[in-house]
């Protein structure tokens, strides 16, 4: 009896036990499908902001619009199109975009039921144009800087637009800040160069689509060396004519143009006059810039059987020491000549040289005051010697 009622007591648990698993069969269907295909999706919703940028700049992206649907949005999955992706557990977020390009950015939501959904939007990256500078880091007063940027381009292959400053030391459009002038827009630029120093200066190029690229740059510009070698050098000067009793005559010359005055001498000489006494005439030299002047009349032997002319002297020696060969640097030959020939300490002689000749007077003059004056003028030779010291330049290599 035993025996029998534990059997049956047995039976019934797996008759109860199959009607279980019959009833729930159909609910746990349902809950294994909603975790799989059929499980409610959410909607997903993108925003780029802005979409055009410039390479190394950021954009915005923002998901929050995403909608769950059923449930609540748990993931969000960000795929930045340049091969590199995130999650968040917020739909906002930004990306920095290096290199140019148009780059799809996908974000995929997922709800807490396990569905999911993508939306996708575009951003444009614009390259920054590159620019490929060739400029001289020094060259020598006087000399052309060249400075050329014609081998850059816009990596989209567009045009360029080139804004150089060629000098921060000059405000030359008067706004008050000198680094933002426009002072040439070609590629090439050939600049002249008149003074040693340093110049600080810049470049920018712009494409159409407002990307730059902007370079600051420095030239050195150099002095240059000069071997200087003075060789000495006579200079004559020969002027002649004929003056009334009471004329005068003048002249100018500069014969410290061509090197630095050592020595003059200068010599009036009348012809001869064939009745004695001889003329007289003043011989007279005016330096303005020196602040000298001398002036000296004619003399004659008294011996009229000598048949020496009357004439006049000046004489002056050691007007600045000469100079020795030597090295020396200027920004140019010119301007290492004009400090030799105009030096601030021994420049004697500089400027123009007024010389004049007066016939005071005709000798002799009528007997006893009656009559014609025999000699009215006479006939003069005026020669001026100038001893010079000539400077040669000759340019050493640095």
């Amino acid at each position: 009896m035993l025996g029998r009622g534990g059997s049956g007591s047995g039976l019934r648990g797996i008759s109860i036990l199959l009607f279980l698993i019959v009833i729930t069969a159909p609910a746990l269907s349902g809950c294994l499908s909603l975790m799989g295909e059929d499980a409610p999706r959410p909607s997903a919703d993108l925003q780029v902001w802005p979409s055009k940028i410039q390479a190394g700049e950021s954009v915005t992206l923002d998901a929050r619009s995403s909608e769950a649907n059923e449930g609540v949005l748990t993931k969000f999955t960000w795929d930045f199109g340049d091969g590199s992706s995130d999650e968040t557990l917020i739909g906002f977020t930004s990306h920095r975009y290096n290199d140019w390009g148009r780059y799809e950015v996908v974000i995929t939501v997922e709800n807490d039921r396990g569905g999911t959904d993508s939306a996708s939007a575009e951003v444009e990256v614009n390259g920054a144009p590159v620019l490929n500078l060739n400029i001289p880091e020094q060259v020598k007063a006087g000399d052309i800087a060249v400075f050329d940027a014609s081998e850059s381009y816009d990596p989209e292959g567009g045009t360029l637009e080139v804004v150089w400053d060629l000098d921060w030391g000059v405000d030359s459009d008067d706004d008050g800040d000198s680094r933002n002038d426009v002072d040439n827009t070609s590629l090439r630029v050939e600049m002249p160069t008149s003074s040693s120093g340093q110049i600080l200066g810049s470049i920018t190029i712009i494409d159409l689509d407002g990307g730059s690229t902007y370079m600051p740059w420095t030239l050195d510009i150099l002095t240059r060396r000069f071997q200087v070698e003075w060789t000495q050098r006579s200079v004559e000067v020969v002027w002649d004519g004929y003056l009334e009793q009471g004329a005068t005559w003048s002249q100018a010359n500069t014969p410290g143009e061509e090197g630095q005055l050592i020595s003059v001498y200068a010599v009036l000489e009348l012809d001869r006059d064939l009745i004695e006494p001889q003329d007289n005439f003043s011989l007279t030299v005016e330096v303005v810039e020196a602040s000298w002047s001398e002036s000296v009349m004619t003399t004659s032997d008294s011996n009229i059987t000598s048949n020496e002319s009357a004439k006049a002297e000046i004489q002056r020696d050691e007007l600045n020491q000469a100079s020795n060969d030597s090295e020396m640097t200027a920004d140019t030959a010119e301007a290492l000549l004009h400090y030799l020939l105009n030096p601030l300490d021994s420049g004697f002689g500089q400027g123009q040289w007024m010389w004049s000749i007066t016939a005071e007077q005709a000798d002799p003059d009528a007997p006893f005051g009656i009559g014609q004056d025999p000699d009215s003028g006479n006939e003069w030779t005026l020669t001026v010697t100038f001893v010079i010291m000539v400077p040669t330049l000759t340019e050493i290599a640095q």
